[in-house]
């Protein structure tokens, strides 16, 4: 973890792109209310095969209009080639965006094919050609390994790719074991990744959700926190109480060791992310 010690932390948020007035509603109160807080940046999620592409621009620009605050669009492989690449990157350019997150994305159901790309290392050379060191480029990082890697060294090996081909920076998938994300420091560490490694966190606030998202992305809830969890029934009240524990208490541990900084998962809502920003003492830090 010594790496990530000499960087100051971030902390930021990342919402999704709305496809209906209400969820556009939603996010648009949730925006201001985590704008309250002074995050670094918001990010905003790329649907699967590039389904909200659009949209993603358009919340980018409406978040940070809104907000005041920086806010980063991701980018995936999946179903773009080259043309369309360039043109969303010279939007992005045009709109004095300087920061974006590389991601392979998902295929939609009933998908056959990439696109031009297959890997985001791909994806991530193909931007520093075209547009040189413009964009600081966040890529993604997975402590508890990608769930479709073959090995834990053909995981890393790959992460490793993503950093020799220009990534600037990384976000993990969340995790609620700090240990999975130490070691995975001390890996990148071997292997002379010097890169900031940003700690992913996914607030608890819904117990079949949670159980959904972590077993379509590998991420492994700890036994007693499910047992836990299941336990409260349909108690929403105890479930976000004891998910904000939980979570700020992982929080509190990953910046004590080091941590180069916090980005939530929102699903655009606000109400579990600030609960634990306020409990770690976040909304009274000193903004440089």
């Amino acid at each position: 973890m010594e790496s990530q010690k000499k960087y100051s932390p971030t902390f930021s948020f990342e919402c999704y792109s709305p496809k209906t007035p209400e969820a556009i509603a939603n996010l648009q109160n949730a925006q201001l209310e985590l704008a309250s807080l002074k995050p670094d940046f918001f990010s905003v999620t790329y649907g699967a095969g590039g389904s909200t592409r659009n949209m993603t621009f358009e919340t980018v620009l409406d978040i940070r209009e809104k907000t005041g605050f920086e806010s980063v669009p991701h980018i995936s492989c999946i179903g773009n080639y080259n043309d369309e690449i360039n043109a969303m990157l010279q939007s992005y350019i045009d709109n004095d965006i300087k920061q974006i997150v590389v991601l392979r994305g998902d295929l939609p159901s009933g998908t056959v094919g990439y696109g031009q790309y297959q890997h985001a290392n791909e994806l991530v050379e193909f931007i520093r050609k075209q547009t040189g060191d413009h964009f600081n480029i966040e890529v993604a990082a997975y402590p508890e390994f990608h769930p479709q890697a073959a090995s834990p060294k053909v995981d890393i090996d790959n992460f490793k790719r993503k950093v020799d081909a220009g990534a600037n920076g990384a976000i993990t998938q969340y995790f609620f074991n700090p240990f999975s994300y130490y070691r995975f420091i001390d890996h990148c560490e071997k292997l002379n990744i010097n890169i900031p490694i940003v700690a992913g966190v996914m607030p608890i606030t819904n117990c079949t959700q949670l159980v959904r998202f972590s077993e379509g992305c590998g991420a492994e809830i700890p036994r007693w926190v499910l047992k836990q969890l299941q336990g409260f029934g349909d108690d929403r009240e105890s479930i976000f109480k004891f998910g904000v524990d939980v979570v700020t208490e992982l929080c509190d541990q990953l910046l004590s060791n080091g941590a180069p900084g916090l980005h939530f998962f929102t699903m655009n809502k606000s109400a579990a992310s600030i609960a634990i920003w306020k409990n770690l003492g976040l909304d009274k830090r000193t903004i440089k």
